[in-house]
């Protein structure tokens, strides 16, 4: 298989193949944790709940009592620098809008290229910046398994691969948009099974905890 043939296979059945993937893997996941057994709640019912969980998923978002020093601060400026990054790169790059709309019919004003740039600059730095500070902990280091690696390699290469490709650098443009259209493609196909699916489970139970205390009439 040459590399028009083999980027062919990626933008086509690939591409199918790891949504396909993902979509299932991820509602096993959601269908998992909703089949979860749920211990009885014996205290009196104070409230809905409902209001306290999406004040639980904003207070949780930010330090507590907005005091950063509370918080290690390294992973706090790195890991918003990285989210933020990356969320500007897939929903405002225009490419990305153009395959948003070839899939869903969707799309919506796309940022500057220079401005994209920036983020994903940042993101990226803020990701080996992480990395380093995983490697050098000691107690993250300890703590580490080869998961958590393996999340940060899905994660980094599509960054890398897609600005190299988008600016042509280094290698063939055909061969940096194969690598970068297979790289997203496992990271789709590995979501649902790795601690990536963080990016939605994170909310729904940060949620969960603050409508359960609210109900208990406490603060989460």
């Amino acid at each position: 298989m040459n590399i028009e043939a083999f980027l062919m296979w990626v933008r086509g059945p690939g591409l199918t193949l790891a949504i396909g993937i993902f979509i299932f893997g991820m509602l096993l996941k959601f269908l998992e944790i909703l089949l979860l057994g749920r211990k009885k709640n014996l205290a009196a019912v104070r409230s809905s709940g409902v209001a306290a969980g999406f004040r639980t998923i904003f207070s949780r978002s930010l330090p507590p009592d907005g005091n950063i020093l509370r918080r290690p601060r390294f992973t706090f400026i790195f890991g918003y620098a990285f989210h933020i990054g990356l969320f500007v790169v897939i929903l405002f790059l225009a490419p990305h809008i153009q395959v948003a709309q070839s899939l869903v019919g969707l799309s919506w004003p796309a940022l500057p290229t220079p401005v994209v740039d920036v983020f994903a600059i940042i993101s990226l730095i803020a990701l080996m910046a992480l990395l380093w500070h995983r490697l050098t902990s000691p107690l993250l280091k300890y703590l580490s398994t080869g998961e958590d690696y393996l999340v940060w390699a899905l994660t980094f290469i599509p960054l890398l691969s897609g600005y190299m490709a988008y600016h042509h650098l280094l290698l063939p443009y055909t061969w940096l948009l194969a690598i970068h259209i297979l790289s997203v493609e496992l990271l789709l196909v590995m979501f649902p099974f790795t601690k990536l699916t963080h990016t939605f489970t994170l909310f729904l139970s940060r949620w969960y905890t603050g409508m359960m205390a609210g109900q208990k009439g406490v603060q989460s």
